[in-house]
């Protein structure tokens, strides 16, 4: 029979799931091997053919390890929290879990149908109680830790109590909020429960405060900064402006210099790794203060105490050539350092900030706006006073949200001293800023008083300590990155496992984990602006009779916050914001370990044995949103002692994009510009006015346009007319991104339906090497159905019966197994997938031509080409009298060097110079030994014909050539 391609992959993915064939074991002697994809988003749009290139990347590499003897996890899972089911509840009123499940069987049915090898056992979600109740848990360990420096770890919260209570502040070196008590043991027992938990939060690695987001009203949620573009949402268009709000946030920057140290310890992309180094930004200077004068705006008598702006800077030794110092728009002192004068000037120029993201502001390097407060400052160094500004480059979250601009010597600085006629005083004596600031270290400085002279180290120790003399400033090393905000104002996400007492956060107790999220009759903000949680009725915390006091403290440290017997009739708010889209995926392959537990995240066993994720595949657009959040996480986790591994990802592969192949057609233009319903073929349209049309590239083959299936497209083109070139109409091409709306988006399905899932997967990787992007072009994919094909056709007789010979193999069928051994083992070694396909169909064309059909080269056949076509090899695995289900765990073939020497030659042998024949003989012979066996072999004498060579030119492991 011939290449029946449907049935035999329906069969066998049938088999595979009533088999569990790819379950994965968790005691084996085997050694382990964890593959992980990033889990999907399940859209409605369900799969196109460029999201499995990366899935059928990894499922190659997980068959072929299972070949190569490891035990192999290879899970999936849904990554089921998001923006897109909540937006279809607030247009329909449907729930999200209804959208999303039905989202979640499109994909399932799509993935099953590339024949994955996935352990559909262990699969999460992350919008499911059993899952987001570990989300929940982690959210409390992590409330109930706080990070010591000196132990440069994350410790119990309990610890820091039991500090407080021996010996007050005295000795904590702790990541923390600016602004701390400091007190005695005495003092801090004294405090009040509300007075101790509102110090606590300030230690606590989540926590709330008072932060600038990106609020979009329209979608009533703040957005992370890479979902909004030009002051507007990436989805939906919608205006977002900069907002200060309550939120909790998450202190990531405890974490900073191990993020940074651990990225020399892990086998990632170097260009995915730099960003991360760029995001976290470590760089070593100064904090410096620089007293204010006094402000209009202060009534008489009025006093703040020694008021100052701090700055922090890399280049402590340019303090000198400070001309002015600059502030966030947001910065808390903006409105005291106002004068009257200038009040009209910055609430303009905060509302026009406002529309703007952080990312395109510290982009928009050309553009210099800023606005003069009225007030000034005193550089510390000289005394001279400098006016203090505001402009949208800084930022209020980085550093202190303040500059010291020094003009001569940074281009942002100089423009703006140059466009706002501001002072630039050059500082060394190398400096060239008569066009452009110079940041050169070179040199000696001048202008810079006590300093003058100096090299750069020098004048920088100098500096330094001049301003701890003085108590003006100190050294420190100070990240870009900034703490984590962890809260959405939206419906469809996890309930933060928190509930509110006279304003103060408090934990509830872990055994009413899972906080299931509540029904609500809107997933809108309500009429008052709060989330839609506020919906919810008959949603609130009361106190659990299941724990004591005591438990509770522990646990939530909530020390003792409820009274004996306080709390059975008075119920309490819980948060109203939900965790952000990160929260479920910061953990989830520790839950694939142990997908079933209900009692843990995952067992100490299973976390013990599977440790950590030996490859993962996806985007390089999560290097600075989940990939740092997944880190971050796991070195708390690995902190508390709940994991073994720093680093949860050994081995880190950004697969390429597919980007779409966009096909045109050509609409001739009136000359009131209005177009026509006539079309004209792509070579000739120069001749005519047009304008060019996206047009649905799943009615074009080879560019040709299917033009009976385009009239039926759309109701008003039905009656079009074309002009055409040859008798067909050509369409023009782009690459472009792949989209509904350029109708260039191919349904993995269609192709699927037409070739099968095994071609889908050949060629996919037969596209280019899996890192770059590269155009999808449907117009190869018949050769790789043809090579199945003709694989298949090895097996089988002229008339289609399936016919092995149990024959010993020649040299030359061996040689072309072992070459494609070889050739296939170094090629997923390296993840080069694409030169394996290529090499498959130059050996099969090699066996066709020797008319192999010996099983012992065969076999081997399905082995090694197993992991790209695995439904085509089943089938023929069991033909070859295998049983079912065995090939996915039998041995990859060993490849012998010995197959590969050549020992033999084919000469060419040509009369008087032209070639009539090739003669395979040893390499071993001599020159006359050549000679002799050429002269001897009956065809070369059917075309002596008697003759007698005049001469016999032999070049041994070259040529004969017989001159007559």
């Amino acid at each position: 029979m011939d290449y029946q391609f449907k049935d035999i992959e329906k069969k066998w993915q049938k088999f595979w799931a009533d088999n569990q064939t790819f379950k994965a074991e968790d005691k084996t002697t085997k050694p382990k091997y964890y593959v992980l994809d990033m889990f999907p988003y399940p859209s409605g749009a369900g799969l196109h053919v460029g999201h499995p290139l990366g899935y059928i990347a990894s499922d190659i590499f997980s068959r072929y390890k299972r070949l190569k003897g490891f035990n192999v996890l290879h899970p999936m899972g849904y990554d089921s929290f998001g923006l897109p089911a909540e937006q279809y509840a607030i247009q329909t009123g449907q729930h999200p879990a209804i959208t999303t499940e039905a989202n979640i069987a499109t994909y399932r049915r799509q993935l099953d149908q590339i024949g994955f090898s996935f352990d559909w056992s262990r699969e999460v979600r992350t919008s499911s109680p059993d899952y987001y109740k570990w989300t929940q848990w982690i959210f409390m360990q992590l409330f109930n830790s706080w990070y010591n420096k000196d132990a440069d770890k994350a410790q119990s919260i309990a610890k820091l109590v039991e500090h407080f209570e021996n010996n007050g502040s005295a000795g904590i070196n702790a990541v923390c909020d600016d602004e701390v008590a400091t007190f005695t043991a005495d003092e801090w027992k004294a405090k009040s429960n509300q007075d101790q938990q509102a110090e606590l939060l300030k230690y606590r690695l989540t926590y709330l405060r008072e932060s600038t987001v990106n609020w979009c009203a329209a979608l009533g949620t703040v957005l992370a900064n890479d979902e909004v573009k030009d002051g507007f949402s990436e989805r939906g268009g919608y205006p977002v402006e900069q907002k200060k709000m309550m939120q909790w946030s998450m202190r990531i920057t405890a974490y900073a210099d191990r993020l940074l140290k651990g990225l020399d310890t892990i086998d990632w992309p170097e260009p995915l790794k730099e960003m991360q180094r760029n995001w976290i930004g470590k760089s070593v200077g100064a904090l410096v203060r620089f007293k204010l004068e006094a402000v209009t705006t202060l009534s008489p008598g009025e006093g703040r105490g020694e008021a100052y702006i701090e700055v922090f800077t890399t280049r402590a030794d340019t303090i000198f050539g400070t001309t002015f110092l600059v502030i966030a728009p947001e910065h808390e002192l903006v409105a005291s350092l106002t004068s009257n004068a200038q009040k009209g000037d910055i609430e303009a120029y905060i509302a026009q900030a406002k529309k703007k993201s952080e990312l395109e502001r510290m982009a928009d390097a050309k553009t210099v706006s800023g606005a003069f407060t009225g007030s000034y400052a005193i550089n510390p160094v000289n005394g001279e006073k400098i006016q203090v500004w505001i402009a949208d480059y800084v930022l209020a979250g980085y550093g202190t949200g303040a500059v010291m601009a020094v003009p001569s010597g940074d281009q942002r600085d100089y423009l703006f001293a140059k466009h706002y006629n501001l002072p630039i005083i050059q500082i060394i004596d190398q400096q060239k800023i008569d066009t452009e600031a110079d940041p050169t270290k070179e040199g000696r400085y001048i202008n810079s008083g006590f300093i003058n002279g100096l090299t750069y180290k020098e004048a920088t120790a100098a500096i330094i300590a001049k301003l701890e003399e003085i108590g003006a400033g100190k050294a420190k090393v100070n990240f870009r990155m900034r703490d984590a905000i962890f809260g959405r104002q939206r419906y469809w996400g996890e309930p933060v496992p928190v509930y509110f007492k006279d304003q103060l956060p408090y934990l509830i107790s872990e055994s009413e984990l899972p906080l299931i999220l509540p029904e609500v009759d809107k997933y809108l903000p309500t009429e008052s602006g709060e989330p839609p949680l506020a919906r919810a009725t008959d949603w609130n915390y009361k106190a659990s009779p299941k724990s004591s006091p005591m438990e509770r403290t522990l646990q939530a440290g909530e020390a003792n916050s409820l009274s004996p017997g306080e709390g059975q009739d008075e119920a309490f708010e819980y948060e109203l914001s939900t965790m952000p889209g990160w929260a479920g995926s910061s953990w989830y392959w520790y839950r694939y370990m142990d997908a079933q537990n209900d009692q843990e995240f995952a067992s100490k066993q299973a976390i013990e044995y599977w440790k950590d994720v030996d490859l993962y595949i996806g985007g390089s657009e999560h290097a600075t949103g989940h990939l740092l959040y997944s880190r971050f996480w796991n070195k708390f986790l690995k902190d508390m002692g709940l994991v073994v591994e720093e680093e949860p990802f050994k081995k880190l592969i950004n697969q390429g994009m597919i980007q779409g192949r966009s096909n045109f057609v050509y609409r001739l233009v009136d000359e009131d510009g209005r177009g026509t319903n006539t079309f004209v073929s792509a070579g000739l349209r120069k001749e005519y006015k047009t304008s060019d049309l996206h047009v649905d590239v799943n009615i074009v083959e080879n560019d040709i346009l299917n033009i009976d299936k385009f009239k039926k497209w759309r109701p008003e083109y039905a009656d079009a007319e074309f002009i055409l070139e040859n008798g067909k109409y050509i369409c023009g091409v782009e690459v472009e991104k792949m989209s509904k709306s350029k109708f260039n988006v191919v349904n993995p399905d269609d192709l699927i339906e037409r070739y099968g899932a095994d071609t889908l997967r050949m060629y996919e990787m037969f596209l280019g090497p899996l890192e770059q992007s590269k155009p999808w072009n449907t117009n190869g994919i018949e050769g790789v159905f043809k090579f199945l094909r003709k694989f298949w056709r090895l097996f089988h007789n002229d008339a289609w019966e399936f016919s092995v010979s149990g024959d010993e193999p020649t040299k030359a069928e061996l040689k072309s197994l072992h070459k494609i051994i070889r050739k296939v083992e170094e090629d997923v070694e390296r993840f080069s997938f694409n030169t394996s396909v290529s090499s498959f169909m130059i050996a099969v064309n090699e066996l066709t031509d020797l008319k192999s059909n010996k099983k012992a080269i065969l076999q081997d056949m399905v082995i090694i080409l197993s992991p790209y076509a695995p439904h085509i090899c089943e089938e023929l695995w069991v033909l070859l009298g295998n049983q079912a289900g065995t090939l996915s765990y039998a041995n990859y073939p060993k490849f012998n060097w010995a197959y590969l020497v050549e020992d033999e030659f084919a000469y060419p042998v040509s009369f008087n110079g032209k070639t009539k024949m090739n003669l395979s003989l040893s390499l071993s012979l001599e020159l006359k030994d050549i000679e002799a066996s050429v002269l001897a072999n009956a065809d070369v004498q059917k075309y002596l014909d008697g003759k007698t060579p005049k001469k016999v030119i032999v070049v041994k492991g070259r040529i004969v050539n017989i001159v007559l």
